[in-house]
């Protein structure tokens, strides 16, 4: 089966979807995108810019059975500009974010016209995939609030029928990071050693960087022998709160950026001790699911999606890998990681095994159906 698969921002955690549904796919895929920049630009003219392209690649007579597109475009314009041919074909409109619930530090009302967008995107697909229901429930409750806050002709009637065409489809995430999992993992730091703490998240404030600092300040004060791995993608205004740890903490700091390449950020996951969420914003955590798959330990906030991801609710023993979203709470859960250490018995249990499910031979195949499915509708 031939899927048009469009991606507006082809960057992160979109681009590493793709390709690797792409790469472990019985399907064929033909990617239409645009480089990872400009965020608010691409969700403005990608709808115009791919229905060229792909219109462009209809007149040289490729053909598609399907359809599959990520929440940056706006799927109801890119309909209306493409070929009819094309245009007829079944869509999935997949929820990686939304952007009625993004914590802008300066929000404006002209910020409301992307959450519209991905609100006549889902009313244009014929099928809404979430990564998680945690993103479905935030999204659908709160444009049913927005809806509400218009002065007219609320559309609020198409919310049931959203949900009727939704689903949960987790991403897949690279087997690489669990390639031990057969193996006695190798004890690269000792009992004695310090606790190796990483934080890999996009360097910006939905992250809260403030609070993971704040938190390793506190547990030096307290006591805890550690080494910091900073990761992840940096930009132009970045929180200035990096630039200030970078300096505080010169002498903890082990690595501080971003990962050179995949095989360096893998290397770096499976010689973690503990590994740190402090997100304020987050959908699903690929890089907590990583972490954990490589041997790390989470220590997660209890909020977002991380107890669904992690499924708490099911397995009440994972309480250990949540604390209470603040600096001090997590202060104290590395001090007990630390002791945990040092005693020997820092450990995961089967946690990893059972994350194996969100690896890519096993997604792939269960999202391959259900998009057969919708095709052969």
């Amino acid at each position: 089966m031939r899927v048009l698969a469009i991606e507006p921002y082809f960057g992160g955690s979109h681009r590493a979807f793709l390709k690797g549904w792409e790469t472990h796919s019985a399907h064929d895929f033909t990617i239409v995108d645009l480089p990872a920049f400009h965020w608010k630009w691409r969700m403005r003219h990608s709808a115009i810019t791919l229905a060229d392209e792909v219109n462009r690649l209809a007149s040289q007579g490729e053909r598609w059975d399907v359809i599959f597109c990520s929440d940056m475009l706006n799927l109801a314009e890119w309909k209306g500009l493409v070929d009819s041919q094309v245009a007829s074909l079944p869509k999935v409109l997949y929820f990686h974010e939304n952007q009625l619930t993004y914590p802008s530090q300066q929000p404006r009302e002209w910020d409301y016209h992307f959450a519209f967008s991905n609100f006549t995107s889902a009313i244009a697909a014929d099928e809404i995939w979430y990564n998680s229901r945690f993103n479905e429930t935030e999204f659908l409750r709160e444009l049913d609030a927005f809806l509400h806050r218009m002065p007219d002709f609320q559309p609020s009637h198409h919310l049931p029928l959203l949900r009727e065409k939704s689903s949960i489809q987790p991403p897949g995430v690279d087997s690489v990071f669990a390639n031990k999992l057969e193996e006695e993992a190798t004890d690269l730091n000792t009992s004695g050693s310090p606790l190796v703490v990483t934080w890999a998240a996009r360097w910006e404030h939905d992250k809260d960087p403030e609070t993971f600092f704040k938190a390793i300040r506190l547990a030096i004060t307290n006591g805890v022998n550690l080494r910091l791995r900073v990761l992840g993608e940096s930009f132009k205004n970045q929180p200035p709160v990096f630039g200030l740890a970078k300096q505080e903490f010169a002498t903890y700091i082990d690595e501080f950026g971003y990962a050179e390449s995949q095989s360096q950020f893998v290397e770096l996951m499976q010689s973690t001790d503990v590994f740190v969420s402090t997100a304020i914003h987050e959908f699903f955590g690929i890089s907590a699911v990583e972490a954990a798959l490589a041997g790390a330990y989470p220590l997660l906030p209890q909020r977002l999606a991380y107890p669904e991801v992690f499924d708490l609710e099911e397995n009440p023993d994972r309480q250990k890998f949540f604390y209470g979203g603040t600096a001090e709470s997590l202060a104290l859960a590395l001090g007990r990681c630390h002791d945990l250490k040092k005693a020997g018995t820092l450990s995961t249990g089967n946690l990893k095994v059972q994350l194996q499910r969100y690896t890519w031979p096993n997604r792939a195949p269960i999202m391959d159906e259900a998009i057969a499915k919708l095709a052969h509708k």
